[in-house]
């Protein structure tokens, strides 16, 4: 039993926009300017992040038609280094990554929901209802899932678009004091702590890759989505930062925790908070949507390689989704945000995104000697500027969790153990998966 191809071009698109799109660009800006001394220097940094997704998305494209399946970075890692990568990969996402986000994104659209209703209290019951009922949409089907995301995007993006356009006629705030100068040898270490919460907001066009068997023509399909989605998020993230910074000044950016807001209750006056808490429960309604509908796949893909639990490799005889995943990362993340303890679980290992980021576009590199551009189908897509784009998204994978390193060495030392806690389960899974001589990969497992 194979996944209906039933995802467009636009759909695509949606996927890559939507996965990268949530919360962040609300909140996260005033993190830069705090880290940086002018607004030249903040918009640099939001330009540089975004050249450095850019070149990422470049590479998932190339992965992406080179490899059109499930599960995206698990299947290109284990095919590149060996299977262990691949399942640390999914052992990542599953209990630390997606799952904590998961709960997380929950939380924070309920508790703006609450405030545009004017409403306190209940939000963990409704960060539960809507995890249920996201899962519920994407269990019958991806199309459905599809039709959802694509609706809230749209949503998101205009939400985003009308900030921009009435911030644009604001007058500029009057001239704040100068930030302290940043002293030259300091400078690029606060750069670098920067594009943290940067590549962060920017993290997410690899969800595409997730669903690739379900995307329709995808070795022509999958790279025109993340190409076209990721630049019209970086031309969207610049123009917003723009308009903060045009709003509220430099100082004013970085003394607030709540910009967008901030910057809507200038534009639209005192019921500019409420619009606000809108725009950010419509971004992260659709961003919990997408949580859901793509890195299952990931759990899919390590189910059919044998190296998870076998049901999980099962699709759903009428709706073709993986529903036995869909409702095991529901649950995890139900728990998680009951719990209420996921933030600083998901903290330990976000420099885990970034490790997997830069092995996966350093796998390019793999592929090329093993699988030559002149052995491909004609017409299959290439990284532009290879080796050198590719090159230097690794070097900047690897100073992004060096600069979280050592701005959170704890957090990322226990991070780094509950990664290494995979390696037990996957010898365990892997010697399972031997003793019953499973299908190899690609095998039908349903």
């Amino acid at each position: 039993m194979s996944f209906r191809r039933e995802l467009g071009l636009f759909d695509a698109t949606t996927v890559v926009i939507g996965g990268i799109i949530g919360a962040g660009i609300f909140i996260n800006p005033y993190i830069v300017a705090e880290r940086l001394p002018t607004p030249g220097l903040v918009l640099a940094a939001w330009i540089v992040g975004g050249l450095i997704a850019a070149a990422g998305a470049f590479a998932f494209a190339e992965l992406g038609a080179l490899f059109p399946q499930a599960g995206g970075p698990y299947v290109y890692l284990r095919r590149a280094y060996h299977p262990l990568a691949g399942f640390l990969y999914g052992w990542a996402q599953l209990l630390l990554i997606v799952g904590g986000g998961i709960a997380a994104v929950a939380i924070t659209f309920a508790e703006y929901t609450l405030r545009f209703l004017g409403r306190d209290g209940g939000s963990s019951w409704l960060a539960i209802a809507a995890i249920v009922v996201v899962s519920a949409v994407n269990y019958v089907g991806v199309k459905p899932g599809s039709r959802l995301l694509n609706a809230f995007v749209v949503l998101k993006v205009l939400a985003l678009v009308a900030l921009i356009a009435a911030g644009a006629f604001l007058p500029a705030p009057a001239a704040s004091p100068a930030s302290a100068p940043t002293a030259g040898s300091a400078l690029p270490l606060a750069f670098g702590a920067a594009l943290i919460p940067i590549m962060f907001s920017y993290g997410g066009w690899q969800n595409a890759n997730y669903v690739a068997e379900e995307i329709r023509e995808p070795r022509r399909n999958l790279p025109r989505a993340l190409i076209a989605g990721t630049a019209l998020v970086i031309v969207v993230y610049v123009a917003v930062n723009a308009i903060y910074l045009r709003a509220l000044g430099h100082g004013g950016l970085a003394s607030t925790t709540t910009p967008a807001a901030d910057t809507a209750a200038l534009a639209f006056g005192a019921g500019g908070d409420r619009i606000i808490a809108l725009a950010i429960a419509i971004s992260t309604f659709g961003f919990l949507n997408l949580s859901i509908l793509a890195p299952t796949r990931i759990y899919f893909a390590m189910a059919r390689d044998g190296v998870f639990f076998d049901a999980v490799a099962r699709l759903h005889p009428r709706y073709r989704t993986p529903a036995v995943a869909i409702t095991l990362q529901a649950a995890w993340a139900i728990l998680l945000a009951m719990t209420g303890r996921y933030g600083e679980l998901v903290d330990t290992v976000v420099f885990a995104d970034w490790i997997f980021f830069g092995a996966t576009v350093a796998a390019v590199f793999a592929f090329r000697r093993s699988t030559p551009v002149a052995a491909r189908e004609a017409g299959t897509f290439t990284t532009p500027g290879y080796p050198w784009i590719p090159g230097l998204f690794v070097i900047a994978a690897v100073g992004i969790v060096g600069s979280v390193i050592a701005s959170n060495p704890l957090r990322s030392l226990v991070g780094a153990l509950l990664l290494a806690a995979g390696i037990p389960a996957y010898l365990w899974w892997s010697r399972r998966a031997s003793s019953s001589a499973r299908p190899t990969e690609g095998g039908d497992a349903s």
